[in-house]
């Protein structure tokens, strides 16, 4: 379906397509400035260009994507220590963003920190990925992979659910695949249960709860059915991402402080604001008074700029 809705778009609006195999335009960027003069900073570069490769080059589902339908998306890995095995901790930044239909803009679907990243690695060690051996035969080794693959599948989860409602249910299964499975290990954290109530683990819980159903209604209604509409029929592709609100409040409501809620409103602001700066003053009141609610780090932007 995804990939249907995307070749109408391209056939009505003359894009060019070229046939490729791999889903993702991805980037992986790694800081070592807070790492000592004295740490091999070659070996980061080294691995860098193997992570874009790993990233860039796997096979991530059995669908054809066109080099306009790859999805756009960065990784950070922010190292922060290292100790003389190779060790290394560090936090992991994830973006990735859709494209809205008849515009240039790129909607965010992840801005998401993970500050739970700990892994081993020597210099030109293979970097690879076994879904059915997540956890393979050196935790630390494989948990940077399987942390990476773990977001990849989240991304391809929430781009598909765009598209077409429940289209990322396979990947969401992916993700909680290697979370089921996930690198067991001395330091390593963000799989668990236990290990927070922020994390890998609680955020694909969230996603494949029947509790949280409805967020996948809430992502086809905010993007598919609002932001691609928002140049042809503003009106309709407003009340559906009004829509999206509700459904968003009641999920609030019904699970206070969950995962799930926050994580989708994160670098939403400007957007939220833009959509309904447009909008009646009934409306502007509703959507101000839940996004104030929800969206609480910018409950004050929401009340000046929506009044």
């Amino acid at each position: 379906m995804r990939n249907s809705i995307i070749l109408v778009i391209c056939l009505l609006t003359g894009v060019s397509m070229s046939l490729t195999a791999q889903e993702l335009q991805a980037r992986i960027s790694i800081n070592t400035s807070r790492l000592s003069s004295q740490s091999d900073k070659k070996a980061f570069q080294t691995l860098q260009q193997a992570l874009n490769n790993f990233l860039n080059n796997r096979k991530w589902t059995n669908e054809t994507f066109e080099t306009n339908e790859k999805i756009v998306c960065n990784f950070l890995l922010n190292i922060s220590e290292a100790d003389d095995g190779n060790i290394y901790k560090a936090s992991l930044t994830v973006q990735a963003a859709r494209p809205i239909y008849n515009a240039s803009y790129q909607s965010p679907l992840i801005n998401f920190l993970d500050e739970a990243v700990i892994f081993h690695y020597v210099e030109y060690q293979p970097v690879d990925f076994n879904e059915n051996r997540v956890s393979g035969t050196d935790p630390l080794a494989s948990n940077l992979t399987a942390l990476l693959a773990y977001y990849v599948y989240m991304v391809l989860a929430m781009d598909f659910d765009s598209f077409s409602l429940k289209g990322g249910d396979p990947y969401f299964q992916k993700a909680l695949q290697i979370v089921n499975n996930a690198p067991e290990g001395r330091d390593v954290t963000g799989w668990k249960s236990f290990d927070g109530l922020r994390n890998r683990y609680w955020l694909i819980e969230n996603f494949t709860n029947a509790r949280f159903a409805q967020i996948h209604d809430a992502l086809y209604n905010y993007y598919r059915l609002g932001l691609d509409y928002m140049y042809d029929k503003e009106a309709d592709a407003r009340n559906s991402i009004m829509n999206t609100l509700s459904i968003m409040n009641t999920m609030n409501n019904d699970n206070p402080n969950s995962m799930i809620v926050q994580f989708f409103f994160v670098g939403k602001a400007t957007e939220m604001i833009n959509i309904f700066k447009k909008a009646t003053p009934e409306e502007k009141q509703r959507a101000r008074d839940i996004l104030s609610k929800i969206d609480i780090s910018n409950a004050n932007l929401y009340k000046q700029e929506l009044k």
